[in-house]
């Protein structure tokens, strides 16, 4: 009988031990549970940059006359399968640094800028050639295809020195040819002895004609 009272005892306290172990563990448990603390994971915070506001290309002077453009630069004319665009138009005083600047620079002759020439006239442009013949000029055909006119005056362009013997110079335009799809871009120079007043373009060839105006007789 005391064997019986004994073995039961013990596996009683066999149990409870189980039992608490298992108790600690289950406490362990939880306890890991409540007190993991939550994993954060940086978000990059996304970095705005600002627009850039473009420049303005500035492709005339006209203002400092005072003018009031019909139409706004680049202004494109055609004629017999030509196209010419005037780009860019600017005015400098004979004697500015400027025009001193780019008449060395292309082997302008100072003396077409002598008085009573007051302006020299820097022009950017773009030719193109949407016919199927090749246009040119050049000693085979000296014919000028289009004209910068200032006050009903047609002006002369002046030979760059530098660049004459040059076919179809980028920098200053003298001998070009343009074989059908070709196009050009390239500068023209020019002189004027007074305030403009009214300014336009005009392209003639191949028995077609164009003229736009920039800037109109006030009152017209």
């Amino acid at each position: 009988m005391k064997r019986v009272v004994k073995a039961t005892l013990v596996a009683a306290m066999l149990f409870s031990v189980v039992l608490g172990q298992g108790v600690v563990a289950k406490a362990e448990t939880v306890t890991s549970v409540v007190t993991a603390k939550p994993t954060t994971s940086a978000v990059p915070t996304a970095t705005v940059k600002p627009i850039a506001t473009p420049v303005p290309i500035m492709r005339d002077n006209l203002f400092k006359f005072g003018l009031k453009k019909e139409v706004d630069l680049p202004v494109t004319i055609s004629a017999g399968g030509l196209t010419y665009t005037l780009e860019k138009l600017m005015f400098y005083d004979v004697k500015s640094k400027e025009a001193q600047s780019l008449m060395k620079m292309y082997g302008y002759s100072d003396n077409i800028y002598k008085s009573p020439t007051k302006y020299m006239i820097w022009t950017k442009l773009t030719i193109e050639n949407k016919g199927s013949k090749v246009i040119q000029v050049s000693a085979v055909d000296l014919n000028e295809k289009w004209h910068l006119k200032v006050d009903s005056v047609n002006l002369l362009a002046p030979t760059p020195g530098k660049t004459m013997l040059e076919l179809n110079n980028k920098e200053a335009l003298w001998n070009w040819v343009l074989k059908p799809g070709g196009k050009l871009s390239s500068y023209q120079m020019y002189g004027y002895f007074k305030d403009p007043s009214v300014i336009s373009i005009y392209a003639s060839f191949g028995g077609g004609f164009e003229e736009k105006y920039i800037v109109k007789r006030p009152g017209e």
